[in-house]
């Protein structure tokens, strides 16, 4: 790819063109550091954590599954609930999270493995030992996520 920085001082407002063939994450990533590069106000996710209430960054989301009709969050070794429905945290989440199932959200910075499981489904290994099936619903979306 090839990228051309023009830096002038007679510039009132930063402008970005990108010019592709194909949208790509990669570009999507670019799009998304230079359109926001103030601070998210989405950035952070408020959970329960029995009474107390931990701010976390999406970054460090690894999961989000509905388990007990209650939605859980899942990171590194925790695991939190929160009281939204899962169709309206997926609203506000950006791409790196992708719908597997009708229960389950993951994050693709999080992944460690997809590998082939019954049924034409796919099965799905986070970085922190946590693991899903991928349903056949959903396997298109989670490939174009990833493009392949």
């Amino acid at each position: 790819m090839n990228v051309d920085l023009f830096v002038s001082k007679n510039v009132k407002e930063s402008r970005a063109e990108i010019h592709t063939s194909k949208l790509t994450n990669n570009i999507k990533k670019a799009v998304d550091l230079l359109e926001n590069d103030s601070f998210d106000e989405n950035s952070v996710l408020a959970v329960k954590n029995g009474k107390d209430i931990i701010i976390l960054d999406f970054e460090d989301v690894y999961m989000f599954r509905v388990e007990d009709k209650q939605v859980k969050v899942f990171t590194e070794n925790k695991e939190y609930v929160i009281k939204k429905p899962l169709y309206q945290i997926e609203e506000g989440l950006d791409y790196y999270f992708v719908r597997i199932s009708k229960s389950t959200i993951v994050n693709l910075r999080k992944v460690d493995r997809v590998a082939p499981s019954l049924k034409g489904m796919m099965f799905i290994s986070l970085e922190n030992g946590l693991k899903d099936n991928i349903s056949r619903k959903y396997l298109p979306s989670f490939k174009k996520a990833l493009d392949i």
